[in-house]
């Protein structure tokens, strides 16, 4: 692995490698838009990349690959795939988020190259921090609002609580998605 790109993760660089959880807690919609709570098991891979550049802008940083399986179940019930990227120079930290129900997610915030706990967030309508979703997810649930908060833990573990904040049509209240998992270093 090239070490250039390691030393230069900024504070992605301990999650080079393969992670894995095994109680993450969902709290999702329902099928009859109510509230359904689910255990699961989840494995996400970081493979370093960079430098990739954009004229002055240089980003490091990782393609990653994301699964994740209720408990007691053989068939995966959520997948995304995207980069984590980090600007040095500018101290942004962002996650590019593809979802294979027709969602993508630009999330970032300011965090110090050494932080071991940071806060990214996505607005709807936003151009630069947002959130994007095909025509039927638009009209029926569009996400408004999303937040990642992140703890690198010292034991090679990493825990996170996304909150992806939905507008289930008919609903009054925003929906909070929430899901929450610790995750330990399999494969370096």
């Amino acid at each position: 692995m090239n070490e250039q790109i390691i030393e230069n993760l900024g504070p992605l660089r301990p999650l080079v490698g393969i992670w894995e959880g095994v109680m993450g807690d969902d709290t999702a919609p329902s099928d009859n838009r109510g509230v359904e709570k689910n255990k699961y098991r989840e494995r996400v891979t970081f493979n370093p990349i960079g430098p990739v550049k954009n004229h002055e802008q240089t980003l490091y940083g990782f393609r990653y690959y994301a699964q994740n399986w209720r408990i007691g179940e053989p068939d995966q019930f959520h997948e995304e795939v995207g980069y984590w990227l980090w600007d040095a120079k500018e101290k942004q930290l962002i996650k590019c988020i593809v979802i294979p129900r027709g969602v993508t997610i630009i999330a970032g915030g300011r965090v110090e190259p050494d932080a071991k706990r940071f806060k990214l967030t996505a607005e709807l309508g936003s151009k630069t921090y947002g959130i994007c979703s095909n025509p039927f997810l638009d009209q029926e649930f569009p996400t408004v609002g999303f937040e990642l908060e992140m703890i690198l833990h010292d034991d090679k573990s990493f825990s996170y609580d996304a909150n992806t904040k939905i507008q289930i049509k008919g609903q009054k209240n925003i929906f909070e998605h929430r899901d929450k998992n610790t995750l330990k270093l399999v494969k370096p």
